[in-house]
């Protein structure tokens, strides 16, 4: 097997566009093209910061491709985006010239999920929320790398929550009259 058959393509569409969450990722920022995922729409989530995609007929997502994503580097990625949503293979188009490219794209779980709405905007995303997400992203990773890490689902909510979830909770639940903000301070 060549190593470049061990490399993946990985389409994303929302937190992910961001360079700087995914650098704190993959400690790196792969190459990367434009690209069009055709059949499906980006919905914002009630609660939620980022977004979530769905098969839709006659919708198309914007976003762009991550090319030479590692075997690692691909189960970061999968730990990150957690069992709410599933890596499935897609086929998505450059917009430089509409070239046909199979790669992974994470795809919501719940199919008839209440909360799923709308458009989600990365512009409104960057401005309002990625300072923090990445900052929460920083807080994953480092709990990422501890032995005895484990995922939302293996805590089952227990007490002490890692950073990362504290920052989803905090996002679904604001305190009223309290900033984010608050919850996050810089090293």
């Amino acid at each position: 097997m060549t190593s470049s058959a061990a490399l993946h393509n990985v389409f994303v569409y929302g937190s992910l566009l961001a360079d700087e969450v995914v650098r704190v990722l993959l400690k790196r920022v792969p190459d990367s093209f434009p690209a069009v995922l055709p059949g499906y729409h980006r919905f914002s989530i009630k609660g939620r910061v980022y977004p979530a995609i769905l098969p839709v007929e006659n919708k198309q997502v914007v976003g762009k491709v991550l090319v030479g994503i590692s075997a690692p580097e691909l189960h970061i990625l999968d730990v990150f985006e957690d069992v709410e949503y599933v890596r499935d293979p897609v086929e998505v188009y450059r917009e430089d010239n509409l070239e046909k490219i199979l790669a992974y794209a994470y795809v919501w779980g719940n199919k008839s999920d209440p909360n799923l709405y709308g458009e989600w905007d990365f512009e409104e995303w960057k401005q309002i929320h990625m300072n923090d997400f990445v900052n929460m992203t920083v807080g994953f990773k480092e709990e990422l790398e501890q032995p005895e890490f484990k995922t939302r689902v293996e805590n089952n909510r227990s007490l002490p929550l890692p950073a990362w979830m504290l920052f989803d909770l905090v996002m679904k639940n604001p305190l009223p009259g309290v900033s984010s903000c608050c919850f996050f301070s810089e090293k």
